[in-house]
């Protein structure tokens, strides 16, 4: 112990190491503890004492009276996400050869930055899993754009695609067939009505091909998915039908009753939601042609036909055609 240094001071600064593990009062055995940082003091609720005193601030250093002046003194970098096979925690060298000033670089700095952004790019993937997994979540990418997924979609199949490689079910399967079926599960679990057709429309790959891989996806992760309801076609053929919102609503009608007379059970959603919005276009006036919606649901038209007929035939529809 130093000269300057009495007992209390070592006491107290015992006390402050011991700062963040105070969980119980220890005058009355209290569990309230209020941390008050304006006066960097840890106070009992229950009997006043000051259990700790200057506690650190965790905090940032800076004060913030608006979101605006949070969002521009706010020092972080981008939030981690699985779509990127580091997860976003790499650095890059971008390829300006400006230094921080905006400066051009002498030519001996030009070749050094080169060389070493040539060694930043060959170390960001080290291994042969890496590897696998930046070309297969640049492809799940390249697929969610092209079906205009939205972002949740993506990281969900991004996780998928992390499991399956992580319990060694990629080899000897294309990672094209993989990556789609991981994004048609992934829009299954998350309810977003996309049909295997587009998925694989939009891969390159075969349906077939596509659906096996789907098949044993959810055989080896142990996925229990829900069977697709045709409600959720319904507001998407809307959409690209541009239909009023006095159709999807007749359609979403049709449907709940076909539902309680179990007319949905064994048919196909796409076909029987097809036959739901044809059936809804009628009843308002805004006909649309049933080749139309077939195109759009991707279904033939013998089957939106069998389809309309049973429905109006059970819901006693009275319709002119």
């Amino acid at each position: 112990m130093s000269d300057g240094e009495g007992p209390e001071d070592s006491a107290s600064a015992g006390q402050h190491s011991q700062t963040v593990k105070v969980q119980r009062c220890p005058e009355c055995g209290s569990t309230r503890l209020m941390r008050d940082y304006e006066s960097a003091e840890i106070v009992c609720m229950d009997c006043g004492i000051v259990v700790a005193q200057r506690i650190a601030d965790r905090g940032p250093e800076w004060r913030a009276f608006d979101d605006e002046q949070r969002t521009k003194r706010t020092r972080v970098g981008a939030p981690l996400t699985y779509t990127i096979h580091d997860k976003g925690l790499s650095t890059m060298i971008d390829w300006h050869d400006r230094d921080i000033y905006g400066k051009s670089l002498s030519p001996g700095q030009k070749a050094q930055v080169y060389r070493l952004r040539k060694w930043q790019r060959r170390i960001r993937v080290s291994d042969a899993t890496e590897r696998n997994l930046a070309f297969a979540l640049s492809e799940i990418t390249k697929i969610a754009n092209n079906v205009n997924l939205p972002r949740n979609i993506l990281e969900t199949a991004s996780v998928i695609y992390r499991k399956a490689v992580r319990e060694r079910l990629i080899r000897g399967r294309s990672i094209q067939g993989v990556t789609a079926a991981a994004i048609y599960l992934g829009c299954r679990q998350c309810g977003l009505a996309r049909t295997l057709e587009e998925i694989a429309q939009s891969s390159g790959v075969s349906k077939k091909e596509v659906g096996r891989s789907y098949r044993f996806l959810i055989k080896e992760l142990g996925y229990s998915i829900p069977p697709v309801k045709p409600s959720q076609y319904i507001t998407k053929f809307s959409n690209q039908l541009t239909m009023q919102g006095k159709v999807e609503e007749i359609a979403h009608k049709i449907l709940a009753a076909a539902k309680e007379l179990k007319l949905t059970s064994g048919r196909g959603p796409t076909g029987i939601a097809a036959a739901a919005s044809y059936i809804a276009s009628v009843l308002t006036g805004e006909r649309k042609t049933q080749r139309e919606i077939a195109e759009i649901a991707q279904v033939t038209e013998v089957t939106i036909r069998n389809r309309y007929k049973e429905l109006v035939e059970r819901l006693m529809f009275g319709m002119s055609i």
